[in-house]
């Protein structure tokens, strides 16, 4: 078990969700805490809560690009390309997890033992999805 896969048990093992778990990577990578965000992206897990909506793991993604990808010279604004990264991340995350399972939602991916088979399902789901976001915004000069 690596560093990362580590981090995303201790975590999990505190009750944190897949997108929050990206959300705490990211703050991780640039040395910060905001523990009010990390609390807001637990709306986002198991699909929103319904689990038929979108993995939290993508939307999570998302999100942390979208904190991570601003706009150094422009405050707060993101850079142009997070629209083209964000479809990027959710082409490869269709082609790869929604391929694989048949479909994109949460309650698909888990299947019919709902969040309670997330952790065992997702973690692999959620460390590529870490892995795909970084290389994107690497590939687009966004600096970590």
């Amino acid at each position: 078990m690596d560093d990362l896969e580590m981090r995303m048990l201790r975590w999990g093992r505190q009750g944190h969700s897949c997108a929050q778990m990206l959300l705490l990577l990211a703050l991780e990578a640039r040395g910060e805490s905001n523990p009010g965000l990390v609390r807001a992206m637990a709306g986002l897990a198991y699909g929103c809560g319904s689990g038929r909506t979108t993995c939290g793991a993508l939307t999570g993604g998302c999100c942390l690009m979208a904190y991570l990808a601003v706009d150094a010279g422009a405050g707060d604004r993101p850079v142009e390309l997070l629209p083209s990264m964000l479809q990027e991340l959710s082409d490869w995350f269709e082609a790869r997890v929604g391929q694989a399972h048949g479909g994109i939602a949460c309650e698909v991916i888990v299947g019919a033992d709902g969040p309670a088979a997330a952790r065992q399902t997702c973690a692999t789901i959620v460390a590529e999805t870490y892995g795909k976001a970084m290389e994107i915004l690497a590939a687009n000069g966004v600096a970590i």
